[in-house]
């Protein structure tokens, strides 16, 4: 018998200064049994930094031709795909083609950086395609703030985001890798 994926409830209050975007968001994310509560966190990161209206999770995971998020216009066409973790070249390069952009973020070790050093002659290559990674030790910081009910506000500004639920402060600083 299957595991059911874990529901949160989270209640996301953005202000980011950079877009002029200031906006709170209700959401249900589940959460895959295999995935972990980094995974899950960089996840919400992700719609933190790209927060629209329509922006939306994916079966993530549970599907290998959806992203992670993406955001759909009232036509139809993707505009935004957004993966996590190291995905192949191939992977990326099948998003870049039904997609306007392409947004990958890298978390954890030496494991991610690995991964960018093999390939980002080839990814450099491709437009369209944003690259950011979260350094160690972020990502696990990250997790310590994930519960069945999450209340972040958050507050961004170009690479930087501040984020709080009320008992403690997380500040990340991202790298654009590209």
């Amino acid at each position: 018998m299957a595991l059911p994926a874990t529901l949160h409830k989270v209640r996301l209050t953005i202000s980011d200064l950079s877009r002029h975007y200031y906006h709170e968001h209700s959401l249900t994310v589940a959460q895959h049994p295999s995935e972990t509560n980094t995974r899950l966190m960089v996840r919400l990161l992700a719609f933190i930094r790209h927060a629209e209206q329509d922006l939306s999770f994916t079966k993530g995971l549970s599907s290998d031709d959806e992203p992670e998020l993406w955001l759909i216009s009232p036509d139809g066409r993707i505009v935004l795909w957004v993966e996590l973790g190291e995905p192949s070249v191939k992977r990326i390069k099948q998003a870049l083609s039904r997609a306007e952009q392409v947004v990958v973020y890298s978390y954890g070790g030496r494991s991610a950086i690995e991964w960018w050093s093999k390939h980002q002659a080839e990814l450099r290559a491709l437009p369209r395609l944003g690259i950011y990674h979260v350094d160690d030790p972020q990502p696990t910081q990250l997790a310590e703030l994930c519960a069945r009910n999450i209340e972040l506000f958050a507050t961004l500004q170009e690479l930087e985001v501040q984020l709080t639920n009320g008992e403690h402060s997380l500040d990340l600083l991202l790298s654009q890798w590209q």
